[in-house]
């Protein structure tokens, strides 16, 4: 990496000469303190004006050059960890949810092709989920094709990361760090809890950030987390400061689900598949929607989603904090569905020509509501 002043550096120029560097922390077991994987994160070159992200990270955006940024960042860290004296068995990594749309980069496929000796977990935070969703569903595709993972960072930062949790079904679920240097409020038992079920029922890893003190990581393990990471166990650094690894930390993750964040089929099709239809008679859709919307009225998290504009009045005074409301601009195969999923709870709708489905089983009502949110823009 050549020497860069310390002004006058170019945001183009960094990128052209692809001067991304990436520094690496160690997430470990909390019950035996082995290192399970890294986390990369991404710097600009030592003493430039972009050496931290968040100089980094706004120039890109100003310059209209954060999808590029992003890719880099993510090639760098792949790179890095592929060339370091001992390979982590998991290389966590984040996603920006701004550029989730666009597709892996021509570097990026080469080095997945190249089968790295590491399952790579790609971290989306809370901000990508309602932002684009059917991105986030169709990059969780591309990234569980190659045995890799993903994980939702800062789980408690913001309520609507509990509400799309059911629809991810992460991998890996990352507590914000507010939920550990604060335990005993309402809004942090409430998320301890919610996370606890949600990877009872999935197989998730739960891992708390923001560990300092002996005392963190006492919390971190009475709210269910079994890994964790911050600088009780190391500041990130470069990546050959870290060697001693649990050679079992890729298998202790669940395995990689290829095709489960894109179900195949329309909605009713996947509904079906779990309770048979019934003949509609009249009212049957309206009753539907209105068991749907007091669902979602009666939960803060939810996420709602309906497939056709005719069905846009279901959407009035839902909006909430907690809550996500997505319409669909066309109807899928002419059907009318509708969806709402949260952390325990879910609920669809779908009716075709004379036939109609519901369903309260939170599976199923989650794969609807994924049929329906990769259909997104």
């Amino acid at each position: 990496m050549r020497s860069v002043p310390t002004t006058d550096l170019t945001i183009g120029a960094l990128l052209e000469e692809r001067l991304v560097r990436s520094v690496f922390q160690p997430i470990v077991d909390l019950s035996t303190r082995t290192v399970m994987g890294l986390e990369a994160l991404a710097r600009g070159p030592a003493g430039s004006t972009l050496e931290f992200p968040d100089r980094l990270f706004a120039a890109a955006r100003e310059a209209g050059r954060l999808g590029d940024l992003d890719m880099l960042c993510f090639e760098r860290a792949i790179e890095g960890a592929m060339a370091a004296p001992v390979a982590p068995p998991l290389l966590f990594a984040n996603g920006e949810p701004g550029v989730m749309d666009q597709p892996l980069s021509p570097r990026l496929m080469e080095l997945f092709a190249a089968r790295p000796p590491f399952r790579t977990v790609l971290e989306y935070t809370e901000r990508a989920l309602p932002a684009v969703p059917g991105s986030m569903l169709r990059l969780a595709g591309s990234i569980q094709l190659g045995g890799n993972g993903i994980a939702l960072d800062d789980v408690g930062a913001d309520p609507m990361s509990l509400a799309f949790l059911p629809i991810l079904e992460p991998e890996v679920i990352k507590l914000d760090m507010s939920v550990i240097r604060d335990p005993d409020t309402e809004h942090s038992r409430t998320v301890a809890s919610v996370v606890r079920a949600e990877a009872a029922r999935t197989g998730a890893v739960v891992i708390a950030e923001g560990i300092e003190t002996e005392e963190h990581l006492a919390t971190a393990r009475r709210l269910g987390a079994r890994w964790g990471q911050g600088w009780l166990f190391g500041r990130p650094g470069p990546i050959e400061n870290v060697r001693d690894f649990d050679p079992a930390g890729a298998g202790a993750l669940r395995a990689s689900r290829p095709g489960f964040h894109q179900p195949v089929g329309t909605p009713f099709e996947v509904a079906t598949r779990s309770r048979p239809a019934r003949q509609r008679v009249p009212g049957d859709v309206e009753a539907g929607l209105i068991r749907l919307r007091e669902t979602a009225i009666d939960h803060d998290c939810a996420v709602v989603v309906v497939s056709h504009p005719g069905l846009a009045g279901l959407l009035q005074g839902l909006a909430a904090p907690g809550r996500a409301v997505v319409l669909l601009d066309q109807p899928i195969g002419g059907e009318f569905v509708a969806a709402v999923v949260g952390p325990g709870f879910g609920y669809a709708m779908c009716a075709r020509d004379s036939a109609m489905v519901t369903v309260d089983d939170l599976p199923t009502a989650a794969a609807v509501s994924r049929v329906l949110l990769s259909h997104t823009a």
